[in-house]
């Protein structure tokens, strides 16, 4: 296997793969529906709301927290997690703008 040559993509390219990548597993995406939903940050309560276990569970946020998506801070002997609003517009735009060139391109197929 080859490497992945990134250097030949965009920065706004890398950033949306970076974001579906992120939302590439339904846990995420549920992990990231729950922070929204609750607008708060959450610690340890987000094992209860899933039928996952905490090693998954850690294994997801870290996906997302990579991605940007979501920030963690250290309470205590907990870490929290909140929503990153900042990174979730910016990921709306994004998608719109795929989506936008997307509908607006005419295929002869």
């Amino acid at each position: 296997m080859g490497t992945t040559k990134t250097a030949n993509y965009s920065p706004i390219d890398l950033r949306v793969a970076a974001y579906a990548k992120a939302l590439a597993h339904p846990a995420r995406v549920a992990i990231l529906n729950l922070l929204i939903r609750k607008g708060v940050c959450m610690c340890g309560d987000i094992v209860d709301e899933l039928p996952l276990a905490q090693s998954t569970v850690s294994q997801h946020l870290r996906e997302l927290k990579d991605a940007g998506l979501i920030q963690g801070n250290i309470d205590g002997p907990s870490v929290c997690y909140c929503v990153n609003d900042a990174a979730i517009a910016e990921m709306v735009t994004l998608f719109s703008d795929v989506a936008s060139e997307a509908k607006s391109a005419s295929c002869a197929c």
